[in-house]
C-alpha cells in the first residue's frame, strides 16, 4: 500500500484489500459530508473521536460482515455531521457545571447534528441507526428494565432524536428509554419540540437546551451570565478591530502584558477543556461507547538513582498535589445493584465466548500444571507399594515389602498483576474484552495456584478536577506538573478469591468512569504493590490503547511530559526490579516504551495473547538471580 495526500492508494499492480478499500472509501466519504477535504483520518481500537483536523474511527473487524461495515459508517457519519455543523465555541460558552447535566447537554448537541444529516440524506439515517443499535445491544440496554439502571442523558438523548428526525428508538433501547419517557415527556415534551424547530440556529438551540435541563430539575440554569458572555465577545471583537497595538504608558502597558499572559493561559485551558468536552460529547454517541473520596506539590520518583541523571536541564516528574488522588476499590464507586447490573452485563458477553475460554484457560492451565514436578520418598515403611521394588522381595522372600510416598511440593509461588487502561479511548469493545480476559485469567490461574490481582488506573475528572482548580486558585504558578486528580481502582486484591472479587469487574463497563490516563504513576503504583509482597515470581502485565494523555497536564507543561516519566519508570523497572514487566498494547505500538511487549490491532486477540504471553513467562527462569532490587 502508498499513501499519499492522507489517502491509501494501493499499489500499482497489486489487488486492494477488502479491509483497506472500507477504510479508505470511509474516509473519503467523512471528508465529503464534513465539508472538509484536510480532514486527517485515522483508524484505532475504541470509540470514534474528533479533535481538531484529526477524526478518529473504530478500527474495523478483520472479517467484516454487513453489520460491521454500517456500524462503522454510523461512527463516521457522526464525525462528519459534527463536523459539518457544530461550532464548538458556542457549546462550550453554554456549557452547565454539573455532570449530569453536561452529558444531557452534550447528548442533546449530538443529536441536533445527527438529525441535520438525517432529515436530507436517508442513507446517513440508516447507518446512524444501525450504529446506535449496535452501540446498546453490546452494552446490554435490552435487559435493563429498571429507571435508576439507565443513564437520564441516554433517554433524554434518544427521545430527542425521535422529535428532531422522527426515527425511533433502537430497538435494544425501547424498553429502557420507556421507563423514562413519561417523565421526560411530561417536564420537556413541549421544549423537545420546539428544539426541533430550531436546528438551524445553534445559538437559540443552546438556550434552549439549558431551559431543558432546568425544566427536567437537572440544575439550576442561569443564561444571563451567557448572554454577558456573548455581548462581551461581541464588544471584544470590535474593539479589537480599532485598538492600537501598544500601549503609549509604560504602566498601562505592562498592565495590558499581564492581562494578554492570563489571557493566553486561560485560553490554553480552555482550548484542553474544550477539545477533553469534544471528546466527551461524541463519545456518547459512538457505537460501544460508553461521588469519589480523594498539601503542597509532592515529587513522583522511583526509588534509586535519580531518571533525569542525563538531563539535568529538565525539571523532575512531579505532580501538583496529590491531595485529590483517590485508590478505591470498586465496589465503593457504585451501589450494589448497578454493579450486579454491570456483572450480568460482563456474563452476557462471556457466554457468547465460552468456547474459547474453555480452550485458552485449559490451555494455559496444562502448561502450568505440567510445571509442577512430582517428587517421592522411598523405602517408608507405609505409604503407596513401590511397584518397581517387588522384584527383589520376588527374589528374596526375606526382604520386606517397600513403600513410596509422594512429596508435598508447591508449585512456585507466583503472583500476577493485570493493570488496566481506563482510559476513555478504551470504550466499548476494548474495555469489554478487557474485562473478560481479566475475568477469565483471574479464573484459570486461581485454578492453578497462582494469585492474581487487577489494578485500573484513570483520572477523577476530565480537565483537571479539583486539582487544576487548586492551581488556577493559587495563581497558577508555572510547571506545576501533573494536573490531574489520579483514580487508581482496585478490581481485585491479589488475596481475594475470584468468587469475592467477580462482581466488581463489571465496573469497568460502566459509563462516565473512563477518563484520562497517566501511566507512569499508574506503573509505580502496580509495582509497589507488587513488591511487596512475599511470592518468589512477581509479573505485571499491562493493557494499554495508547500513549500517556492528559489535556489539563499537557496544556501548562511540554507535549512529552507524561510519556517522558513513562519511559523513565519502564527503564527503571526493567533495569532494577525483580518484577517481571510485560505489555500489551490494543492498536498501538507499545514495542517503543517496554522491552518486551506485544502490539494486537483487534481487541478480540487480547485473551489468547494474554495466555500466550503468561505461558512464556512461566516457562523463563525467575528473574530474582538476574536482577537485584538497589538499595
Amino acid at each position: 500500500m502508498e499513501r499519499g495526500g492522507g489517502t491509501i492508494r494501493p499499489l500499482v499492480g497489486q489487488e486492494e484489500l477488502p479491509i483497506e478499500l472500507v477504510k479508505r472509501t470511509t474516509a473519503a466519504v467523512l471528508r465529503t459530508i464534513g465539508g472538509d477535504p484536510e480532514i486527517t483520518v485515522s483508524y484505532a481500537a475504541g470509540g470514534a473521536g474528533l479533535r481538531g483536523t484529526q477524526a478518529r474511527l473504530p478500527t474495523p473487524p478483520r472479517r467484516m460482515l454487513a453489520e460491521d461495515i454500517a456500524t462503522l459508517r454510523g461512527a463516521a457519519d457522526a464525525v462528519a455531521l459534527r463536523l459539518r455543523y457544530h461550532d464548538d465555541g458556542i457549546h462550550q460558552r453554554r456549557m452547565p457545571h454539573g455532570q449530569e447535566a453536561k452529558d444531557i447537554y452534550n447528548a442533546v448537541a449530538q443529536a441536533r447534528v445527527e438529525a441535520m444529516g438525517a432529515r436530507i440524506m436517508p442513507g446517513v439515517a440508516a447507518n446512524l441507526a444501525a450504529s446506535l443499535e449496535a452501540r446498546y445491544r453490546a452494552e446490554g440496554y435490552a435487559s435493563l428494565t429498571r429507571r435508576d439502571q439507565v443513564p437520564l442523558a441516554e433517554a433524554v438523548r434518544l427521545i430527542a432524536r425521535e422529535h428532531f428526525s422522527g426515527q425511533p428508538v433502537p430497538p435494544s433501547a425501547r424498553v429502557a428509554v420507556d421507563a423514562w419517557r413519561a417523565e421526560i415527556e411530561s417536564k420537556a415534551g413541549r421544549r423537545l419540540a420546539k428544539l426541533g424547530e430550531r436546528l438551524e440556529d445553534q445559538k437559540g438551540f443552546t438556550r434552549g437546551v439549558r431551559e431543558l435541563i432546568a425544566a427536567l430539575r437537572v440544575e439550576e440554569i442561569d443564561d444571563e451570565s451567557a448572554d454577558e458572555e456573548d455581548e462581551q465577545e461581541q464588544e471584544a471583537k470590535g474593539s479589537k478591530q480599532g485598538a492600537p497595538e501598544r500601549s503609549p504608558q509604560g504602566e498601562d502597558s505592562s498592565d495590558s502584558s499581564a492581562e494578554s499572559g492570563e489571557a493566553s493561559a486561560s485560553e490554553a485551558e480552555g482550548e484542553a477543556g474544550e477539545q477533553g468536552e469534544e471528546q466527551e460529547g461524541l463519545a456518547m454517541m459512538m457505537p460501544g461507547q460508553g461521588s469519589e473520596e480523594p498539601g503542597g506539590p509532592t515529587r513522583h520518583r522511583p526509588p534509586g538513582p535519580s531518571a533525569f541523571a542525563n538531563e539535568p536541564q529538565i525539571a523532575p516528574y512531579s505532580a501538583y498535589t496529590t491531595s485529590f488522588d483517590q485508590t478505591i476499590d470498586a465496589a465503593e464507586l457504585c451501589d450494589a445493584d448497578e454493579l450486579a447490573r454491570l456483572r450480568h452485563q460482563l456474563d452476557q458477553q462471556l457466554a457468547h465466548l465460552q468456547g474459547v475460554v474453555a480452550r485458552l484457560a485449559n490451555r494455559l492451565q496444562r502448561r502450568l500444571l505440567a510445571k509442577q514436578t512430582r517428587a517421592w520418598e522411598f523405602d517408608l515403611e507405609e505409604g503407596l507399594l513401590d511397584a518397581g521394588r517387588l522384584a527383589r522381595v520376588v527374589a528374596n522372600p526375606m526382604h520386606s515389602l517397600s513403600f513410596k510416598q509422594e512429596k508435598d511440593t508447591e508449585f512456585r509461588d507466583t503472583v500476577v498483576t493485570l493493570l488496566i487502561d481506563n482510559s476513555g479511548s478504551m470504550r466499548g469493545r476494548p474495555i469489554s474484552v478487557a474485562a473478560m480476559s481479566a475475568d477469565i485469567l483471574a479464573r484459570t490461574l486461581e485454578r492453578c495456584g497462582v494469585k492474581v490481582e487487577i489494578l485500573g488506573f484513570t483520572t477523577r475528572a476530565w480537565k483537571g478536577g479539583q486539582s487544576r482548580e487548586k492551581w488556577v486558585a493559587d495563581g497558577k504558578p508555572a510547571n506545576p506538573g501533573r494536573l490531574n486528580d489520579l483514580r487508581h481502582v482496585i478490581y481485585k486484591a491479589a488475596d481475594t478469591p475470584w468468587r469475592r472479587a467477580r462482581r466488581g469487574l463489571g465496573l469497568m463497563l460502566r459509563e462516565g468512569i473512563l477518563k484520562e490516563n497517566i501511566d507512569g504513576e499508574a506503573l509505580l503504583w502496580a509495582h509497589a504493590r507488587l513488591v511487596t509482597r512475599a511470592e518468589q515470581r512477581r509479573i505485571l502485565m499491562v493493557i494499554s490503547d495508547g500513549a500517556p494523555v492528559d489535556d489539563s497536564t499537557l496544556s501548562v507543561n511540554s507535549g512529552s511530559y507524561l510519556e517522558r516519566h513513562l519511559r523513565d519508570v519502564i527503564a527503571w523497572i526493567e533495569a532494577t526490579s525483580p518484577v517481571d514487566l510485560v505489555a500489551i498494547g490494543i492498536g498501538h505500538d507499545v514495542t517503543r516504551y517496554y522491552r518486551r511487549a506485544v502490539t494486537i490491532m483487534d481487541a478480540e486477540e487480547l485473551g489468547g495473547t494474554m495466555m500466550v504471553q503468561l505461558a512464556g513467562l512461566f516457562e523463563e527462569a525467575a528473574p530474582v538471580e538476574r536482577r537485584r532490587l538497589r538499595a
